[in-house]
């Protein structure tokens, strides 16, 4: 294999790297670490083929999707994986006394609750899933054999296209695997089809890893393969045509009856499929009792193909380096990615590079319609001069322009409005020209926003004077790229100066050696990828082991929403433990998000410490770790439990998901009791109030201790303490006040959001709703003035008397928006939906809404715009708009 690989050294040969980035991540119960079949993936993907070429859903078993993890290595051969136990403790594969590894036992309690049916029934999705992979794999076997065989015809002939030599090398051991698995598919399909609890299907696992020595063969010449391929399609225009554009046929139960593939892309798939077998063998254990006869063979297959990909490990030699500089020197690449520079007060998309001495950073050069692309050096650092800002600097530090965060909400309600368009328009006949116009428009807005919405600032100097800032969305990837650079630090690292000549090899060597190949918009994606969840994750996070030390500790929840992780919520500060028991849940709304980040912090009280900026995050990470909301999972009715293990420390959480289309939903009043969910006529009726209590009562709170509060109705407050306030509420109890005075602001902030939301009608009404709608769409100033005050005038009275106080408050709260961040519009982006929102009914009429995303895009921006509107409008009094008597013409 070595040989192999120090043959494969040039061209495509190297591109097999990195592009399958922490696939074993993604299972559940198996947060992110770049664990060792990770590693040797990512050191054989086709990086031409990505990621359009490649995606979860229509490749391979759909058990786990992907993160972009991060390389430890950048060789040109397959880089050496990492021996340290892999952060999973369900992931890795133990050893046992022999030394070889043994298959991890699925935890206790998995099956608890769901009884023997539901592990069967989950056993048969999973199945079932893996069985259409299966078809899918099988096809594009078949896809590479059937070039094969007139090429090897042609051989013998006087003009042959390849040699037989060259056919067998590019399609070694091809037709033995397309069999294997042709067998493996035949014998699974009509278990699945006669579905009962007396099905077996562990032997058939159990097989097809026992011809693992086919696999083994293959990556073997894999290298060679790709060299080969590519040198005869420079030498043969005939073969690279073929080679260019194999058609692979879809399910049977397809539209699409072709898709066309690179033989390349192709070649990579029995590399990929060896841990596709790898996650199912986990899931199918996970929903396997362990008195059931699948049970002990299935962990053999896993123990065997365990075996077979850290066998993998032991051939792969850890010196080979990158990038040789002319002096000889080895220098590797260990992580790149996209991170926005401040440059003369503007910003930048950048490409930085972290090689295992320097850091580069570079922008993708415009060059001329089918000429390569190259990148151009901005700057390089060496690591050895390179220094990073203490806390307590009081250099001044370059002002970051921010925006306004409703121009980013605005965007992102653009954003999606198009991906509606795009869906539409790919269902109508003639829609295919349109689409790659509005694809084109949302690639401009999402890339708009990946510059304009990072505010953390991470910035590096040189020890000579220079300083570099960068802007970065989530504290997470600033700490990676800190850690990353520290970790080369310790080594014994000489300042070097490059020259031209070598500035430019290094700079052209980018292009091949990186392992982000796009920026992370939705518009690069394949249509097929998951879209994400749209919805309400409800998670609790339980406690933390693992600190060596007593300390103020804390945890904050980010999920990613358009390209970027947003940060959600932060548990309270457990103090002077190591233990900490939060306990706390929380309600995180998602916009197609994949992932949940759970960061943990040591709390910093040493105000001396500060700095100034106050997008500067100055508390001490502790740990960090990431899973996929991987929709299977946590869409079930019961809480999925978990644990993510960072850097020796281990968070226990658990998770559920309510999908938007059913959290929008407003349930009619079926009470007459307590507050929430009853009409508010009753219950003003009742208190004999103008005024909900409850309403006038989180005002009240609010104004006196949250007006200052970070985030104030945005960050999430605690769903326990929410749910304790909403009983209290309910019940009338006279504890009320002292609770309130108590609680976390977030979570009386959160009790007031919770009672409108739960309202069995909008305040605003459903039956002005479409009023409403029509109003804010007016372009003459005077009639829309005209028209939405003449829609309040004709709100009962109950909802206009709690409105106008809300417009009050919510307008106060935006004058300290310089300390709270929290303007009118982020106000409005809260609180428009869930005033306006129609309920069940009146939503149902929307007949041509068909996706939870389309129903969050559809009319949002005018239910945003309706409140914005009475929010920038001066003073409005109930009095006076009642003594008002202007015409206003339309029957609403």
């Amino acid at each position: 294999m070595r040989a192999a690989s120090e043959r494969g050294g040039d061209r495509k040969g190297r591109r097999g790297h990195y592009e399958l980035r922490g696939l074993m991540d993604a299972l559940p119960h198996r947060p992110v670490s770049p664990g060792r079949i990770q590693a040797v993936l990512e050191a054989v993907r086709p990086r031409s083929h990505q990621p359009a070429d490649f995606n979860y859903n229509t490749d391979g078993y759909e058990g786990d999707g992907a993160e972009d993890g991060k390389s430890q290595d950048g060789s040109e051969t397959l880089p050496f994986i990492d021996e340290s136990p892999t952060m999973s403790p369900q992931l890795c594969a133990t050893q046992g006394p022999d030394g070889e590894a043994v298959s991890p036992t699925p935890p206790e309690g998995l099956l608890a609750g769901g009884g023997i049916e539901k592990g069967l029934e989950m056993k048969k999705l999973v199945l079932s899933g893996f069985l259409a992979s299966e078809e899918i794999y099988i096809n594009q076997l078949e896809a590479l054999l059937l070039p094969m065989r007139p090429l090897k015809a042609t051989a013998t002939t006087s003009q042959p296209v390849l040699t037989i030599q060259q056919v067998e090398t590019i399609f070694y051991k091809i037709q033995d695997i397309f069999e294997i698995h042709k067998e493996f598919y035949d014998a699974l399909l009509p278990n699945i089809q006669h579905w009962d609890e007396k099905v077996t299907v562990g032997h058939l696992f159990q097989k097809l890893a026992s011809q693992l020595g086919v696999y083994k063969a293959f990556v073997d010449n894999y290298k060679v393969a790709l060299e080969t391929a590519e040198k005869c399609s420079q030498a043969h225009v005939q073969f690279q045509k073929i080679s260019e554009n194999l058609k692979v046929k879809g399910p049977k139960d397809s539209k699409d009856c072709t898709t066309s593939v690179s033989m390349e892309a192709l070649l990579y798939k029995p590399i990929d499929r060896v841990t596709r077998s790898t996650l199912v063998l986990h899931d199918l254990l996970k929903h396997t009792p362990k008195d059931h006869p699948d049970f002990p063979l299935l962990q053999d297959a896993l123990r065997i193909s365990q075996n077979f990909l850290s066998s993998i490990n032991e051939e792969i030699d850890p010196r080979r380096t990158a990038v040789t500089t002319p002096k000889g020197e080895a220098r590797q690449l260990v992580k790149d990615g996209f991170l926005v520079e401040v440059s003369e007060s503007s910003r930048k998309l950048r490409h930085v590079f972290l090689f295992t001495d320097l850091l580069l950073c570079a922008k993708m050069k415009k060059t001329a319609v089918g000429r390569h692309q190259q990148y151009e050096c901005k700057w390089y650092l060496p690591l050895a001069d390179l220094t990073f800002q203490t806390l307590d600097d009081s250099e001044s530090c370059p002002s970051i322009q921010v925006l306004p965060e409703h121009e980013i909400e605005e965007m992102k309600i653009k954003i999606s409005v198009l991906k509606s368009e795009i869906q539409k328009e790919k269902k109508a006949p003639k829609g295919q020209s349109r689409v790659e116009r509005l694809r084109k428009k949302m690639n401009e807005q999402e890339s708009w926003l990946l510059l304009h919405s990072p505010t953390i600032p991470f910035r590096i100097h040189n020890r000579h004077g220079k300083s570099y800032q960068f802007l970065i969305s989530s504290d997470y990837e600033r700490s990676e790229w800190r850690e990353s650079i520290q970790k080369l630090q310790k080594k014994d690292l000489q300042a070097c100066v490059l020259s031209s000549v070598e500035l430019q090899v290094l700079t052209s060597s980018c292009f091949k050696l990186r392992t982000v190949h796009n920026i992370p918009v939705t518009s690069n994606k394949d249509d097929e990828e998951t879209p994400g969840l749209y919805g309400f994750l409800h998670v609790i996070v339980h406690s933390a082991k693992g600190f060596k030390d007593s300390a103020n500790l804390y945890c904050t929840l980010e999920v990613d929403s358009y390209g970027y992780f947003v940060s959600k919520a932060k548990t309270r500060v457990f103090r002077d433990t190591s233990e900490p028991q939060w306990n706390e849940e929380f309600e995180i709304e998602l916009e197609g998000s994949q992932y949940l980040r759970i960061l943990c912090y040591e709390n910093c009280y040493d105000k001396s410490m500060l700095n100034k900026d106050d997008n500067e995050i100055v508390d001490k990470i502790m740990g960090k770790g990431q899973v996929q909301l991987d929709p299977q999972t946590v869409q079930s009715k019961n809480w999925h439990m978990d644990v993510i293990e960072m850097n020796g420390i281990k968070v226990e959480f658990s998770m559920k998901f309510t999908s938007r289309d059913l959290s929008l939903k407003r349930t009619p009043s079926k009470k007459q009791s307590g507050v929430f969910g009853v009409k508010i006529n009753v219950v003003t009726k009742r208190e004999r109030s103008k005024v909900p209590y409850i309403v006038r009562q989180c005002i009240e709170e609010v104004e006196k201790r949250g007006i200052d509060e970070v985030g104030i109705y945005r960050i999430s407050g605690v769903a326990t303490d929410i749910q304790a306030l909403k009983a209290a509420f309910d019940t009338n109890t006279k504890e009320i006040l002292v609770m309130l005075s108590d609680m976390d602001i977030n979570a009386i902030a959160g009790t007031l959001k919770l009672y409108f939301r739960e309202l069995p009608e909008p305040l605003l009404t459903d039956r002005l709703y479409p009023a409403f709608m029509e109003g804010i769409a007016l372009s003459d100033p005077a009639a829309k003035e005209n028209c939405m005050m003449h829609l309040l005038r004709s709100l009962p009275d109950p909802n206009l008397m709690t409105f106008l106080p809300l417009l009050d408050h919510l307008k106060r709260v935006a004058e300290k928006e310089p300390i709270n961040k929290m303007s009118l519009h982020n106000l409005a982006t809260v609180f428009g939906p869930t005033l306006l929102r129609p309920s069940e009914s009146e939503s149902a009429k929307g007949l041509h809404i068909t996706s939870a995303s389309d129903i969050w895009s559809h009319d949002v921006m005018a239910q945003v715009q309706v409140l914005l509107y009475y929010l920038q409008h001066p003073p409005i009094s109930f009095a006076e708009l009642k003594r008002n008597t202007l015409y206003f013409s339309t029957d609403v």
